[in-house]
């Protein structure tokens, strides 16, 4: 598998991106992902880059640097099946003392959110996103070499063909730029439980 143009399309296409060894998007004002729960609102218009695979097995790895600013800005990796199936990973601003390295998985329309603080100075992150039937490993990284845990979770839609790749967005009313780098894919790192 590769994360190559001729494979990828778009949901919710951003006006300004760039596609080649590396992959930007600038986010604009009010666009995210979430369905639901605490909140009570249903966001479902930020863009993600993505493409199809059939693949059981997998690891998927992209490097993310941003110069996010403000309130929620986030980028990641993200799993995307429909509105209301998806999973996400990303990194998003809160304040100029800490951000929130979290992850979202929404089944059946319905989203959690689970998190941890980091210093508001990091900007850059590796994950991995590792596949294994419809069971998911999310990781995270600051040399794309040594990975932890993030979370693990099962996709209720996540059985066959599923769509991942790359997203960013501004939920609240700013704007910033994506980079994704080192992106590949690999043979699944998540081994079998024993």
């Amino acid at each position: 598998m590769q994360f190559q143009p001729e494979n990828l399309f778009w949901i919710h296409e951003p006006k300004e991106y760039t596609i080649g060894e590396k992959i930007t998007i600038k986010t604009e004002p009010v666009t995210d992902f979430w369905q639901r729960t605490y909140y009570g609102f249903r966001n479902d218009n930020a863009p993600a880059l993505l493409m199809k695979t059939k693949e059981k097995y997998f690891s998927f790895i992209v490097r993310t640097d941003f110069d996010s600013h403000h309130r929620f800005d986030q980028c990641g990796v993200v799993l995307y099946q429909n509105s209301d199936n998806w999973i996400k990973a990303s990194i998003e601003f809160e304040n100029a003392e800490y951000q929130r390295l979290g992850s979202v998985v929404t089944n059946l329309g319905y989203s959690d959110w689970a998190t941890t603080d980091i210093p508001a100075e990091q900007k850059f992150m590796y994950y991995r996103l590792s596949r294994r039937e419809s069971d998911f490993c999310v990781e995270n990284s600051l040399d794309g070499v040594h990975f932890k845990q993030m979370r693990i979770a099962h996709l209720f839609e996540g059985a066959d063909e599923i769509q991942l790749g790359v997203y960013a967005c501004s939920p609240e009313n700013s704007s910033f730029t994506a980079v994704f780098s080192e992106i590949r894919f690999t043979e699944c790192q998540w081994l079998p439980h024993q």
